[in-house]
């Protein structure tokens, strides 16, 4: 307890402090119910659900748009997406499980699927599926996966969709991806998927080319704009549902001291309809993501970035090289604008740091969350504008998180997990309690932390070890519930 005791409230001054907080806060956002907003650190969770079966989560946008139910994989280990066939979902409520759909003739080496995210606005899943062609000489790898969707309007009948279309033909098809998709995170208007890539194509390439990598980078897709792929090889080349985008320029060997990056990951949409400039200027969508630049010294270091979209970004299309060819990526848009928002390397500890974790942003955009290490060498969590400037501190734990962090729905709490237990971090005043009392000797590797819409329920996964063996299950938590 010695370890976390001054980045505690003690409970009365903590329900003081966040009552006041709580009746002199802004209004919170309208389509957001907030109830209660004092969290109780004896809050007790639930196990939703049980077996010897992986009930694996997204690492966000879990919840259906009506909070009712939550999506998963059946993954019983985080790696193992090759060798997953299940997706499902399961009843918040009662805990009743739908599987909805299963890969086709699923070996050790793939398809496999996973990942699997909800729309914020209709019954419909965005979900990894490995190429249906996969094999043991060409198994599931990130250059060979694509997008899937299912429709649930009739849960018990979903229809499945390629999402992103497939060509690594030539001549290779604009819109169309010629590799592999990764994690895919919705607009708020349930419009536009971001997702990370890999690309094929250039795979190939490096083989006998030292000049050419396979770089991951950003992107995403539009809905409704569909892509028709002519050549079509079985189980490897498709047409897709949407149009695929390019949003953040990667570069193989950036020259040292620059803003070039050799890798984008683990991007975010910043703003629930962009965000707006301090000179007023509307910026209609922006895809914030850690860029890996190289140092002068030669080494390399993770910073946020920043891709602007404009309304208009379909008007340079018929300019931007949307094909790419065996030596270089498809080109990012020509109207998009690419920045770096930190610039950390003469700090003590420099760049991004931290467990794996994917970017977050404040609802009106104002703020994009990261992990650091502060100046005493511990991950804390940090917060940077989108016009750049410097990053603020928010918490001063005496802890680093061992997981990942998600926000609140009202942009006041991020919770996140350490030695197994769940905490959240108030953040105007950057203070940390833990909630939900001490983990089950059987209970390991919490993470995958999840809000519900409502702001008033947390899910997240634990693997469970019984006498079946051990299994990811789904948690759920009420933290504010007295």
């Amino acid at each position: 307890m010695n370890l976390i005791e001054s980045d505690i409230f003690p409970q009365t001054r903590l329900a003081l402090a966040l009552f006041a907080f709580s009746i002199n806060s802004c209004t919170q956002p309208a389509n957001q119910i907030t109830v209660n907003t004092i969290p109780n650190p004896n809050a007790q969770e639930k196990q939703l659900t049980q077996g010897a079966q992986g009930h694996f989560l997204n690492h966000r946008q879990a919840f259906s748009p009506d909070d009712q139910w939550l999506a998963f994989d059946g993954r019983s280990d985080d790696p193992k997406m090759g060798e997953n066939d299940l997706i499902g979902m399961v009843k918040v409520e009662t805990g009743e499980v739908k599987e909805l759909y299963r890969v086709p003739n699923q070996q050790a080496f793939g398809p496999g699927s996973g990942a699997v995210s909800f729309s914020p606005k209709r019954n419909e899943l965005a979900f990894i599926r490995g190429l249906l062609s996969a094999s043991a000489e060409q198994p599931y790898h990130f250059t060979r996966r694509s997008s899937m969707g299912l429709n649930l309007e009739n849960p018990e009948k979903p229809i499945l969709t390629n999402l992103d279309a497939r060509d690594i033909t030539k001549p290779f098809t604009p819109g169309a991806l010629r590799g592999g998709s990764h994690a895919y995170s919705y607009t708020a208007d349930g419009n536009w998927l971001s997702y990370t890539y890999n690309d094929e194509v250039l795979e190939m390439t490096a083989k006998v080319n030292p000049a050419v990598k396979d770089i991951r980078t950003v992107a995403f897709m539009v809905r409704g704009k569909g892509v028709e792929v002519q050549t079509e090889l079985p189980g490897q080349e498709f047409s897709g549902a949407n149009f695929s985008v390019i949003a953040a320029e990667v570069t193989p060997f950036p020259k040292p001291g620059t803003d070039q990056i050799q890798k984008a990951c683990e991007e975010v949409w910043v703003g629930k309809d962009g965000y707006t400039k301090s000179n007023g200027e509307k910026v209609f969508r922006a895809m914030a993501y850690l860029g890996d630049v190289i140092t002068l010294e030669g080494k390399a270091l993770t910073e946020v970035f920043i891709t602007d979209i404009p309304k208009d970004w379909e008007k340079s299309l018929a300019e931007t090289d949307l094909s790419g060819s065996e030596f270089n990526m498809p080109q990012m848009t020509l109207s998009f604008t690419q920045r770096r928002l930190t610039h950390t390397s003469g700090k003590k500890f420099p760049g991004v740091q931290g467990p794996r974790h994917w970017l977050k942003a404040s609802q009106n955009g104002d703020r994009i969350f990261f992990y650091a290490k502060g100046e005493d060498g511990i991950v804390q969590l940090f917060s940077v504008s989108p016009e750049g400037g410097e990053p603020v501190q928010i918490t001063h734990n005496s802890f680093s998180p061992d997981t990942a962090f998600s926000l609140s729905p009202d942009d006041q709490w991020i919770v996140f997990g350490y030695q197994n237990r769940v905490y959240l971090t108030e953040l105007p005043s950057g203070k940390t309690i833990p909630v939900g009392g001490e983990p089950q000797s059987n209970h390991s590797e919490i993470c995958n932390f999840n809000w519900s819409y409502s702001g008033q329920t947390l899910v997240y996964n634990r693997k469970v070890k019984d006498e079946g063996g051990s299994f990811f299950q789904i948690f759920l938590l009420n933290p504010f519930n007295q």
